[in-house]
């Protein structure tokens, strides 16, 4: 064959070997354990969710699937990890919606762009928040506690963890209402409870998972939760939007990201190696055994998750000054 039939050639011969790249990469994979980087406490709720997908995972994929916590630095620490780590699929990073997404905008030493320099592999599980107050505050439901809190400008405190979405979605509150309530951040959100139960915070919001419990115990009272819907295990709390605040809304999606260049067969791998283990009723009654839902879908699920939430988040963030640091 002369030079020119093989140059005529040499492009559909590319295209082949392109095609074949994606199920070559999956073949044999893992051949070694998975790490799953979570730039979280232990115990937080990307945390646990990490937790409890890795056991079904690695019975998926026949390989140890660990979490590995590295906290601080508003998730830059596990971020940067992530960025850096060989893109082959067995380094991937738990993270939620909005946290992936606003860290770079406000992280005043590291940026990144949350959709390029990553890959979307699987959503595991979605949930709202929960706004509670202390039994002392002599509200019932939101009206009377914004009719309070604007009755007593500044005197009322709210309690976060400092840099996380519940202290976003309390500013996005005090937005909605009008209110002048102060600020009082923590390292994280549950160092905010003993404070609440001491009577020195009147609002605190967190996942349900968290503040249920000492709901039932009448230690605090439950006023909305942030979710389009109420929640199975505290039926009786009405959503925002039924308290009259429909932009106060807060769906956090959970996932699983990894490296950008990770092959398309093996996010594939991954992709149905998670949803296969949510298919577990086991599993998905320990997911809302923590408040939350399951949320198996495709890579390009998560990824319209990611940019249509995208939308609304940044704005607040901008708008509020919210900062991780």
């Amino acid at each position: 064959m002369n030079r020119r039939g093989v140059l005529r050639l040499l492009p559909g011969a590319l295209a082949g070997a392109a095609g074949l790249t994606a199920p070559a990469a999956a073949q044999g994979f893992p051949d070694r354990p998975i790490k799953i980087i979570a730039p979280f406490t232990p115990g937080s709720p990307n945390d646990v969710v990490a937790r409890l997908i890795a056991t079904p995972m690695a019975a998926q994929l026949g390989q140890p699937v660990v979490v590995d916590n590295r906290p601080s630095g508003g998730t830059a620490i596990g971020v940067k990890a992530t960025m850096a780590a060989e893109p082959d699929g067995t380094t991937l990073m738990v993270s939620n919606s909005p946290t992936h997404f606003i860290a770079p905008l406000v992280n005043k030493t590291f940026t990144y762009d949350a959709l390029k320099d990553f890959v979307t592999i699987a959503a595991v599980a979605s949930g709202g928040l929960m706004m509670v107050i202390a039994p002392e505050v002599p509200a019932l439901t939101v009206a009377e506690f914004i009719a309070y809190a604007k009755a007593n400008p500044g005197k009322l405190n709210f309690g976060f963890g400092q840099g996380t979405l519940p202290q976003l979605v309390g500013e996005m509150f005090k937005l909605a209402s009008g209110t002048d309530i102060a600020n009082i951040p923590y390292k994280g959100g549950a160092q905010a409870i003993p404070d609440m139960l001491g009577g020195r915070v009147q609002m605190n919001i967190g996942t349900i998972s968290t503040l249920a419990p000492l709901v039932r115990e009448g230690r605090l009272r439950a006023l909305a939760v942030t979710s389009a819907t109420r929640n199975s295990e505290l039926p009786d709390v009405p959503t925002m939007a039924e308290s009259g605040l429909p932009d106060v809304a807060s769906v956090t999606t959970y996932g699983l990201f990894g490296p950008a260049g990770i092959p398309a067969g093996v996010i594939a791998r991954l992709n149905a190696a998670v949803n296969e283990s949510l298919k577990s009723e086991e599993l998905r009654a320990a997911i809302r055994r923590i408040g939350f839902e399951p949320q198996p879908g495709s890579p390009e699920d998560f990824t319209k998750v990611m940019a249509s939430e995208m939308k609304v988040w940044i704005p607040i963030v901008r708008k509020t000054g919210f900062q991780m640091n």
